[in-house]
């Protein structure tokens, strides 16, 4: 006689009973995540539908409704009364040189403190950490002051430098939080062939850095290329404003808006980093999971 002819009826239900539930909250999930999806995907679908309207039917139509024609003049007329192309290469050189700073920054000070260890290293640790909790804002009239001094007001180098000053913190401790699971094997097999601390972070440390690398990037790359504050406060100079600002000059007399040109514009702009983000968010993925689970 089988095992489950031996069993109660009662017994016999729930096993079923079970099935059924997981059954629920498996639905449930993928109801709730289908919805998630949904909230975060239909802004970008609409922007990118709206951006191929025409003036007359956004203008006249319902904003949020069915498109009843398409044109791709609104891209032509972003590059060209808008001054794009020169927005976007602004922001480029704003964002590489801000991320190789702050790359560059946060794993030497990670290295020195996790692994080369010196007196007051962890408190040197902790005052990183709250450097996280600084608001930008607060440094916006002594910059300004100290950059008007030193001519380096209206250049990209006063947005740069700030952007990345206030990053490194949290570079810090991605890189910190890295490093300090390292196995001390590798250093010290190293250290007895006779690599230096030098050669034993350009040869060992860095290249297992990299996932981390992409993710410190990645996550700093955003808020450099939205970033609004600093190039507000800093920039003067039409030819040096990044996208941010950019955007402004699609603001009209009377504060009329070229709206179909602007979502052209905002389309085109967040394209490079939603490109980027999908090609590398493995990687960005696992550098967060080294660090959250290791540190």
């Amino acid at each position: 006689m089988s095992t489950t002819s031996m069993l109660t009826p009662g017994e016999q239900k729930k096993p079923s009973a079970l099935r059924s539930k997981l059954n629920f909250h498996t639905v449930l999930n993928r109801v709730f995540i289908i919805l998630i999806v949904i909230i975060q995907v239909y802004p970008l679908l609409w922007l990118f539908i709206t951006s191929l309207r025409t003036e007359h039917d956004f203008a006249s139509g319902n904003a949020f409704g069915i498109p009843h024609s398409f044109t791709l003049e609104n891209y032509s007329r972003a590059f060209q009364a808008g001054n794009l192309g020169q927005y976007i290469v602004n922001s480029l050189i704003v964002t590489f040189g801000a991320d190789l700073l702050i790359v560059i920054m946060g794993m030497m000070a990670a290295y020195a403190i996790e692994v080369l260890g010196f007196k007051w290293s962890k408190i040197i640790r902790m005052v990183f950490l709250l450097g996280m909790i600084v608001p930008t804002q607060i440094a916006l009239v002594p910059l300004f002051i100290d950059y008007s001094q030193i001519n380096l007001l209206d250049t990209r180098l006063s947005m740069i430098i700030p952007l990345a000053g206030f990053s490194v913190p949290m570079s810090v401790f991605l890189f910190s939080s890295f490093y300090h699971y390292i196995p001390q094997e590798n250093y010290e097999a190293a250290s007895l062939d006779g690599a230096g601390p030098y050669r034993i972070f350009w040869e060992i440390t860095m290249p297992l850095s990299l996932n981390t690398v992409v993710t410190v990037v990645l996550v700093n790359s955003i808020f450099i290329w939205n970033e609004f504050i600093f190039g507000n406060t800093f920039i003067l100079t039409d030819g040096l404003k990044t996208i941010p600002l950019g955007l402004q000059n699609y603001i009209g007399a009377m504060g009329n808006t070229d709206w179909t040109a602007t979502f052209a514009a905002v389309c085109v702009t967040i394209t490079p980093l939603m490109l980027v983000f999908l090609i590398l968010n493995k990687a960005m993925i696992q550098g967060i999971e080294g660090g959250a689970s290791k540190g």
